[in-house]
């Protein structure tokens, strides 16, 4: 399984505006195969931030995700709301974890 976990910054005076896109986007990357888990939170406590999460069966599900539509036109969106300080790292999970 691959874990991507991460960040990126918004003016949160355009909250309104990237709702809609975080949500089609969060839609569209769960209905892909190999998608596990796909989220985007708002911080509350740091205004503008968004936490992000992602569980994929393996590099190739994800590979496949980063070549999607969905993921040019987000990138477009993106680049257009002027979203900075993204951050996002993936590391490969050799088991599912502990739980506690």
């Amino acid at each position: 399984m691959i874990v991507v976990i991460g960040s990126f910054r918004f003016p949160p005076s355009i909250v309104g505006v990237l709702r809609p896109a975080m949500e089609a986007m969060v839609t569209a990357s769960r209905a892909e195969e190999g998608c596990i888990e796909y989220t985007y939170a708002l911080d509350v406590f740091d205004d503008g931030l968004v936490r992000v999460l992602e569980k994929w069966r393996d590099k190739a599900a994800l590979e496949a995700h980063l070549r999607t539509v969905h993921i040019a036109e987000w990138r477009a969106q993106c680049s257009a709301l002027a979203i900075s300080e993204r951050e996002l790292t993936g590391y490969e999970a050799a088991d599912e974890g502990f739980h506690f």
